[in-house]
């Protein structure tokens, strides 16, 4: 027979833990809408620039970019977003088993250099004794762009220096509230832009540039790489939150079945106890009258 004091305390326990998954699930759903709202509304402008930036690419003709071109070099860079904090389901897991397979699936001989944005795959990596070159744990849940700019500079000057011969980014990629999925994106170098995207459906531009189609693409090229590198972050962040809430809920639910599972063997126990106690008075009234 169960003890009941320790149903009781077992119950009390299991109910604490429900508060406390039922408080991370409302904050993380709160924080979902605010990340998303921010995602939202950088993207019409991150979509607009690669529009901007594709017209200007078929009016300039031939002109070409560094930042279009492959450096001839044996090492890569590799921007892996994690999370600070556990209780996300399987969030890291499968952006960090992504990103494992990107690096094995490299030649032999190719280094890729791995930019770690979060803890957990800091000390994944560390767990497998593969080599981080940067981490960064400082970003909070709601990044800056500031925040991001400097580490798009310094890949962006390291593949114009030819130190390396592309830039990923692999993340958790944001498609709804009910569908997220691990992917790796190629920022550098940049894909040539071919005809048919955007709102025009391929229609021929005519622009008269000022300055320079050269100096036009200049500015604009980096600009939209931070920009791709800021909105990728952006969606692992929201997706970040999706998968907290959702761990939240089942561990709320959870909770709330083992508390009426917990409350059935307490009344069973107590009802046992009670119809012991009943055999025990009967059994001495017996005894007396015999």
């Amino acid at each position: 027979m169960a003890n009941r004091r320790v149903l009781v305390k077992r119950r009390k326990a299991v109910k604490n833990i429900r508060k406390i998954t039922r408080t991370m699930q409302l904050i993380a759903t709160a924080r979902f809408q605010a990340t998303h709202n921010r995602a939202t509304a950088t993207k019409p402008y991150s979509d607009k620039l690669g529009e901007l930036v594709a017209d200007l690419s078929r009016a300039a003709g031939d002109t070409q970019h560094p930042l279009m071109q492959k450096p001839d070099a044996d090492r890569s860079a590799l921007i892996v977003v994690s999370s600070n904090r556990g209780l996300c389901g399987g969030y890291n897991a499968n952006v960090l088993r992504r990103a494992t397979a990107h690096i094995d699936g490299q030649p032999d001989g190719h280094k890729v250099d791995v930019h770690m944005i979060g803890k957990k795959g800091a000390s994944f990596f560390r767990f497998l004794g593969r080599e981080v070159t940067r981490q960064i744990t400082d970003l909070a849940d709601d990044p800056r762009f500031d925040q991001i700019e400097p580490i798009a500079n310094e890949l962006i000057q390291q593949f114009v220096d030819g130190e390396i011969s592309s830039v990923n980014v692999a993340f958790m990629s944001f498609e709804s509230a009910g569908r997220q999925f691990p992917s790796v994106v190629q920022l550098l170098p940049l894909q040539p832009l071919e005809d048919g995207g955007g709102e025009g459906g391929g229609k021929s531009v005519e622009y008269e540039f000022s300055p320079n189609p050269e100096e036009l693409l200049g500015a604009l090229l980096p600009a939209s790489v931070r920009m791709r590198l800021f909105q990728c972050i952006m969606e692992a962040v929201v997706s970040e939150h999706v998968a907290r809430m959702v761990a939240m809920k089942a561990a709320t639910d959870a909770a709330g079945d083992m508390i009426k599972s917990i409350t059935r063997e307490y009344n069973r126990a107590r009802q046992t106890h009670i119809t012991m106690e009943l055999l025990d008075i009967i059994g001495g009234v017996n005894a007396l009258e015999g």
